[in-house]
């Protein structure tokens, strides 16, 4: 019995002490009492001091609207794409080199390891790319291959020889998939080039 005396006395005192913190805006109660007074309207919000207070809003009519002038375009807007890709720093140059050994060696895990080191180095690099796919070829993951290849045609800016190794690894890699028509399509934008 004792136990219970216990347990109810706490938990009313916690119930007491809740109830003492549920306070609304303004220190009002947030609790509606059931049947009593009707609480539809909304208390009216705090006004400003001041001018503001008595202030009527301000309506622009259309000949009062502040002229609103656009910006002025700059003068030489440079293109959206880059021009050529980034410069490789040695230590990208050194990761494509072991890229390239591992390759020969027939360990496209490790190549890939390299160039994905590499790319994170240099991540505007579409040399990279293309080495990236080169490895995945060699991996026999042709769809990951083709993804890094777009990838590196959209860095490859106005570099026609980057460019266009990038459209003939494509095409080569899009008839390794049996998508004859786009290697076709990839191809024909090499040799346009």
């Amino acid at each position: 019995m004792n136990n219970a005396v216990m347990t109810r006395a706490s938990c009313l005192a916690l119930m007491l002490a809740l109830a003492g913190c549920a306070t609304g805006p303004g220190g009002g109660s947030i609790y509606v009492p059931v049947g009593g007074e009707d609480r539809s309207e909304a208390p009216e919000p705090p006004r400003a001091s001041g001018s503001e207070q008595d202030a009527e809003p301000r309506v622009w009519r259309k000949s009062e609207q502040p002229e609103v002038r656009e910006p002025e375009p700059p003068a030489t807007r440079s293109p959206s794409y880059r021009e050529t890709g980034d410069e490789l720093p040695a230590a990208a140059v050194s990761l494509i080199r072991d890229a390239d050994q591992r390759l020969k060696q027939g360990d496209s895990n490790g190549a890939i390891a390299r160039l994905e080191r590499a790319q994170r180095i240099a991540p505007r690099s579409a040399e990279v790319y293309f080495k990236l796919a080169e490895a995945y070829v060699a991996g026999d993951n042709l769809g990951a291959a083709e993804q890094f290849t777009l990838k590196g045609l959209s860095l490859a800016g106005n570099d026609t020889r980057m460019q266009r190794s990038g459209w003939l690894l494509l095409a080569d890699i899009r008839r390794a998939r049996g998508n004859v028509a786009g290697a076709d399509q990839a191809e024909t934008r090499a040799q346009a080039l």
